[in-house]
């Protein structure tokens, strides 16, 4: 039934919806449970069978991606350090605002990149880049390149496979469940590496 909701919610949705989706679910705190990797798919490759046109989704939903995050990092730069500046408490500390900084120093093209591909972090990563005081030239280098890979390569993948495979609707759902699988798999290993890294120094 995931395929039949996804394919239902586009046709209902359209151009409009989908561009208000794939913002929201990439720099605004409710966007978070939004299915972004399986819906830009699935609107590509409705688009193959002839339900609106790929010349028009992928800038669309790469422009969306790009704002979206471009949103959540003016969001976080603004009301982020004053949630910061109130006394320290056991959510809040302002070390966590120098401890965001000094990450973004150091990780933060890597981390915008590969968070667009992890569903729920890639809601926050803007919005702590912001926090974070990352340089906004860096930020929208690599907000432009995730947000390319991320809007403009699932739907154009979508779309391709629905041209080429014929039949391919059979196997929507399996593809989706694969896409999701893999778009968590990558950073899932990253993070294993860094904390070998880590355990390795401390050794």
């Amino acid at each position: 039934m995931f395929d039949i909701d996804l394919v239902g919610l586009i046709e209902t949705v359209g151009y409009l919806g989908l561009f208000v989706i794939v913002f929201a679910e990439s720099g605004l705190f409710v966007g978070f449970f939004l299915p972004g990797d399986s819906l830009l798919f699935t609107a590509g490759f409705l688009a193959s069978q002839g339900y609106g046109s790929i010349f028009i989704l992928a800038p669309m939903c790469f422009a969306a991606a790009v704002l979206g995050d471009s949103f959540g990092y003016g969001f976080g730069r603004r009301v982020g350090p004053r949630i910061f500046t109130r006394e320290n408490s056991l959510f809040f500390r302002k070390a966590y605002v120098a401890r965001t900084q000094e990450f973004y120093a150091r990780h933060g093209g890597k981390t915008l990149i590969l968070a667009r591909f992890m569903p729920v972090v890639r809601t926050f990563a803007p919005i702590f880049a912001g926090v974070g005081r990352m340089r906004y030239g860096e930020f929208f280098f690599y907000n432009v390149i995730g947000g390319l890979l991320w809007a403009g390569g699932l739907t154009v993948t979508g779309y391709t496979l629905g041209s080429v495979i014929p039949g391919i609707d059979r196997y929507l759902v399996p593809i989706v469940a694969a896409i999701i699988a893999t778009s968590v798999l990558p950073p899932f290993l990253h993070v294993i590496r860094e904390q070998m890294k880590m355990a390795r120094r401390k050794d």
